[in-house]
């Protein structure tokens, strides 16, 4: 299926997820994300009408950044590490992939303007996955509030690696209902507003959940390689 049939079938999903959860299309932003893909195939999405794209990986996302168009908004939605926070700064519009005070801290240090950040939280509570605990997340979010240049925009959180769809529901319902008490916690006149879950997989469910980012990659471009 050529990449603009597929945008527009992952567009036309979108919107019916989005009216089953009394929201609107325009409530929800589809990530393209491109970790592996070609800068070709980037600059094709980008020529039909995709202007939000995410990467994984700093080496590779800043390679990217350099030979494609400027007013693409660049997400970094993989693991940061604190030994590669300078590589980061000033190059992404969000990065979703806040995983710890140390990291946050680290950014801080480093940032000589504003960084729009998400807290990612490890809702299922697998050991291989990043992220800040569903138990711990409340007691940290005041600390990394405080810091300078960090502004925090909302959470992530990656669904759990499960046949069963009502598992990855209940991941993605924990994170909406913490996301309420974080949101009561903060600052009430900040912009806390994003909730980025979903990847192609299960990405409907994320919506019907709350879901305002939905991270789509394979179903948009294909098998990785």
């Amino acid at each position: 299926m050529k990449l603009q049939l597929r945008i527009q079938e992952i567009q036309k999903r979108i919107e019916d997820a989005a009216v089953r959860s009394g929201r609107k299309s325009s409530d929800v932003t589809l990530l393209a994300v491109t970790k592996t893909f070609s800068v070709e195939q980037i600059q094709e999405a980008y020529d039909l009408g995709l202007r939000q794209f995410g990467e994984n990986r700093v080496q590779e996302a800043l390679g990217k950044i350099e030979r494609l168009p400027r007013d693409i908004q660049w997400h970094l939605i993989g693991q940061l590490q604190t030994n590669k926070v300078n590589k980061v700064l000033e190059r992404f519009n969000l990065i979703h992939s806040v995983d710890s005070i140390k990291l946050a801290q680290a950014l801080s240090a480093r940032l000589e303007k504003d960084q729009d950040i998400l807290l990612e939280v490890n809702t299922s509570g697998e050991p291989t996955k990043a992220g800040f605990s569903s138990s711990e997340i409340l007691d940290f979010v005041s600390s990394i509030d405080g810091l300078p240049h960090l502004k925090i925009r909302g959470l992530m959180t990656i669904g759990p690696l499960t046949d069963f769809p009502e598992k990855r529901r209940e991941a993605f319902k924990r994170l909406r209902e913490l996301f309420l008490k974080v949101k009561n916690k903060i600052e009430t006149e900040k912009d806390f507003s994003v909730l980025s879950m979903g990847m192609s997989g299960d990405f409907e469910v994320a919506i019907e959940e709350g879901a305002t980012i939905v991270r789509i990659g394979k179903a948009l471009f294909g098998e990785r390689y």
